[in-house]
């Protein structure tokens, strides 16, 4: 009788490298955003009659919602190869030409959170993304001259949280377009968590799906950390993954039936208790929660702005009436 190790099963290696194993490959395969998928079906298909390399995308939205998934997706797609970093570790010029150089023609650069990449390093790739060509200044002072390196043909693929940091020289250089990436639906959100499932090899009932996707913040990444959590939950109890047993797992998450995790429970707290409800600005949220503001402003809160349990105004942050009743909290500002 055959035997195998468990650390060459296949089921080991999608657990070591659950991204990977969960990332489609296939147009069919990416559920949702089907206007960005028609368009940038359209953009391939022509680019490759014209036997060219896609023009420059852009790509931004929350985080989680499939960015980098649409780019390995469109290298897929063309049979190009990818290479893949971000903007906080392009840190010189000489970081930006060692990449850019060893690029073959076709191949796919991606760039993460690109709006955090260097202003002089922007200056650097507007060249090359239009031209074709790398300016790099050797020496200081008179003494100093620029060598001009000839690139070959290649698509540069960008991703970003924060669309308004990106400068308006750098967005304008897509040509190929810029595609703001929306929350998933409900339904959308189960159908990729009954693939993932299928993939993982995990047995689970509609209505387990049902619930997972329902608390799993219109987000895919979201869906797949929790089905996996529910799965070693699951495994734990030595039970299947049925409603019962999803409903007590995210309970000790701590993810609750709208699908905020305490952070999110806090921060609305917060705001009531300590600012009767609001409007108040996001430093000082942020201060009284020792957190980052741009991990409240580009994490928190968009999911709770898409539940209604948050405004953003001029003057600041408010929670709304529905925020008073999911907490289970009195508005005293109606009961004046």
């Amino acid at each position: 009788m055959s035997r195998t190790t468990p650390n060459t099963t296949p089921l080991a290696k999608e657990d070591a490298f659950l991204d990977q194993a969960l990332r489609p490959t296939r147009w069919e395969e990416y559920i949702g955003q089907e206007n960005i998928k028609e368009n940038l079906k359209i953009l391939l298909g022509a680019a490759k009659e014209r036997s060219h390399p896609p023009e420059h995308i852009l790509f931004y939205g929350p985080p989680g919602l499939g960015k980098t998934t649409l780019a390995y997706l469109i290298a897929h797609e063309t049979g190009k190869q990818i290479k893949v970093t971000s903007g906080p570790a392009i840190e010189k010029v000489g970081d930006l030409a060692s990449i850019i150089t060893n690029l073959t023609a076709g191949d796919i650069l991606f760039i993460d959170e690109i709006h955090r990449l260097n202003k002089s390093i922007e200056e650097v790739l507007y060249p090359a993304m239009e031209s074709g060509v790398l300016n790099i200044i050797l020496g200081k002072g008179p003494s100093a001259r620029t060598i001009q390196l000839e690139l070959p043909p290649f698509t540069l693929i960008a991703a970003t949280t924060r669309i308004a940091l990106v400068s308006a020289p750098l967005r304008s250089r897509f040509s190929g377009g810029v595609f703001r990436l929306d929350f998933y639906t409900e339904k959308e959100i189960g159908e990729i968590i009954r693939r993932s499932a299928l993939i993982l090899g995990i047995k689970a009932p509609a209505e387990a799906i049902a619930e997972i996707a329902k608390r799993s913040r219109f987000t895919p990444r979201t869906a797949n950390y929790l089905l996996k959590r529910c799965r070693d939950f699951a495994q734990m109890k030595r039970k299947d993954l049925a409603m019962e047993l999803v409903a007590e797992a995210l309970q000790l998450l701590g993810i609750d039936e709208a699908g905020l995790a305490d952070t999110d429970r806090k921060l609305l707290d917060t705001i009531i208790t300590k600012f009767n409800g609001g409007p108040v600005g996001l430093g000082t949220i942020a201060a009284a929660l020792a957190e980052e503001e741009a991990t409240i402003e580009e994490y928190t809160e968009p999911y709770l702005i898409q539940l209604g349990f948050l405004e953003r105004t001029p003057r600041g942050r408010a929670t709304t009436e529905r925020a008073y009743k999911h907490l289970g909290k009195k508005n005293k500002n109606t009961l004046l």
